[in-house]
């Protein structure tokens, strides 16, 4: 563990910040891309068995 060193004070706040945000998201949109992605893939294998 490293007590009160370089970690706490080198990073500010508003970095924290930014980077939670861009990372929620990008969490956002790889989520919504997965769903996309498995419905087009349900729909292809609910085409194939119509047939």
């Amino acid at each position: 563990m490293i007590q009160g060193g370089i970690m706490n004070s080198s990073i500010p706040f508003e970095t924290v910040l930014q980077i939670l945000a861009i990372a929620y998201v990008a969490s956002a949109v790889l989520v919504l891309l997965a769903s996309n992605i498995c419905l087009a893939v349900i729909e292809t294998i609910e085409e194939a068995s119509d047939k």
